[in-house]
């Protein structure tokens, strides 16, 4: 995760930290994504590990619609 990118939620500015998706969240915001699909049900995790990336992009993105930035 270089310096070019940012966090994948829109006007986001913090440091990145994780992947979300082939996208990048900051700490804050990965920690939320992860709250967010616990939410959506348990097998959530089981079939996002089993996600391509592009299908783990749908995911992310409908997440970051979601978010609102502080």
């Amino acid at each position: 995760m270089g310096d070019t990118q940012h966090c994948l939620v829109p006007n986001c500015s913090n440091k990145t930290y994780a992947p979300a998706g082939t996208g990048v969240a900051c700490k804050a915001h990965f920690l939320d994504f992860l709250k967010w699909r616990r939410k959506k049900g348990a097998q959530m995790f089981s079939k996002y590990a089993a996600m391509t990336m592009p299908e783990r992009d749908v995911v992310a993105t409908e997440w970051a619609k979601a978010v609102a930035v502080e």
